[in-house]
């Protein structure tokens, strides 16, 4: 069984939303998303992650935005299918390349 909670992105927007807009509430950022976290039903630290990601994705923060993110897994991956069809085709090569060498010739 699966025991994490998906949350509709809605909500998470909702949530990070919340946190900047009452963030000068509190004395920390923390306080605010513990009081944000409680009031929605989600843990701290999924709200936490939730707010950094934001915080990256507006430039807030350092770090891969969420589109760079991606875009560099899909980039690993062609990378992994490009390195495993060069790894058949040289395979292939060289099978080709040694039945040509057993040949017999007239």
């Amino acid at each position: 069984m699966d025991r994490r909670t998906r949350y509709s992105p809605e909500v998470r927007e909702r949530a990070v939303r919340l946190v900047f807009e009452h963030e000068g509430d509190y004395s920390s950022q923390w306080s605010a998303m513990v009081f944000i976290a409680e009031k929605i039903g989600c843990t701290t630290e999924t709200l936490r992650r939730g707010v950094r990601r934001a915080e990256t994705d507006e430039g807030r923060r350092g770090g891969l935005t969420t589109v760079e993110r991606e875009r560099l897994k899909e980039l690993e991956r062609e990378n992994r299918e490009l390195r495993r069809a060069n790894d058949i085709l040289r395979t292939a090569s060289a099978y080709f390349a040694q039945a040509e060498l057993d040949r017999r010739f007239r």
